[in-house]
């Protein structure tokens, strides 16, 4: 029964660290992604389809993405769906396909995304104390309803507490790991 309640416990501690790695694809670093695409969607055949789907999208650099279409037709569509994402830069569209040409970031820009990804791990460390209160409260239900006792319960819930501290501090060496990242010019 308590393990029960470790395991979902781990899961879902794992399941926002998971969650986090995800937003983190969204921010840009020094080198261009084409993550920085992947809400943007376009009107296909009156269906929002992402852009993965209607053409392929490469990093042909550091600092340039290319999207080409496989139905010519998109061109228009897709250039004025990344202008309405407002990610930063403006589509250039050369009748075959479109070019996104992203500037070297800047200090300040650096510093606002290490901003941004440090608000995103809190977000996570948030997530992960209520997994564990939820967990807590869960064992004291069982202490309460006599199915173990207070030395059970007790014990029980430190182990919640080094899950969580473990957790902890692996958030804390990837924000560490990925601000050196976005910072490093």
């Amino acid at each position: 029964m308590l393990e029960e309640i470790y395991n979902e416990c781990e899961e879902k501690m794992n399941s926002s660290v998971g969650h986090m790695h995800r937003d983190f694809k969204t921010l840009r670093t020094g080198k261009v992604t084409t993550a920085v695409l992947e809400n943007v969607k376009i009107d296909y055949y009156g269906t929002p389809t992402p852009l993965d789907q209607v053409g392929s999208v490469l990093a042909t650099d550091a600092t340039t993405i290319v999207v080409n279409p496989w139905e010519k037709n998109l061109l228009g569509d897709i250039e004025s769906a990344i202008a309405a994402a407002n990610i930063g830069v403006n589509p250039n569209n050369d009748g075959d396909q479109i070019k996104l040409f992203f500037p070297p970031m800047t200090v300040e820009q650096r510093q606002d995304t290490v901003k941004k990804m440090k608000g995103i791990g809190e977000d996570t460390k948030v997530s992960i104390r209520n997994d564990r209160k939820h967990s807590n409260d869960k064992i004291k239900k069982l202490e309460k309803d006599k199915e173990i006792t207070t030395d059970e319960s007790k014990t029980a819930q430190e182990k919640i507490q080094k899950i969580t501290d473990t957790f902890t501090v692996q958030i804390d060496s990837i924000l560490k790991d990925k601000e050196q990242e976005i910072l490093k010019v």
